[in-house]
């Protein structure tokens, strides 16, 4: 049986982790961003499912098994989003600060605090 891994530490050694597990199983050809998108897209479905048809209440609510059960939807989610970003070459934390910055101007505290309005409509 093999031992339990160790904990991923940061962004870089999940990435580096999941590079060489595909690597490891020959799975680096099926891996071009066209699948890891539809990849990431049906985990994404896989998640959804959990929440279907909940109450907002019983969405913050779960039971400790389907809990479980969502995170392992969400750990499925960031893996395919990671490796889709190191298949094209881009630095998340990067692309996540400048998306932050720009989201910060189209929505200011000031204008939108309190509201579920897109930028486009005040």
């Amino acid at each position: 049986m093999p031992s339990e891994p160790a904990p991923v530490r940061d962004l870089d050694d999940l990435r580096q982790r999941l590079r060489e597990f595909a690597q490891a199983r020959d799975w680096d050809q099926f891996h071009s961003p066209k699948n890891l998108a539809m990849a990431l897209i049906a985990e994404s479905a896989e998640l959804v499912e959990h929440f279907q048809w909940l109450r907002e209440d019983q969405s913050t609510r779960l039971a400790p098994e389907k809990k479980a059960q969502v995170a392992e939807e969400l750990a499925d989610v960031l893996s395919y989003l990671v490796r889709l970003a190191d298949k094209l070459d881009i630095d998340l934390f990067a692309a996540v600060t400048a998306k932050l910055a720009r989201n910060e101007t189209c929505y200011p505290a000031s204008l939108v605090r309190g509201s579920a309005r897109k930028y486009t409509e005040y």
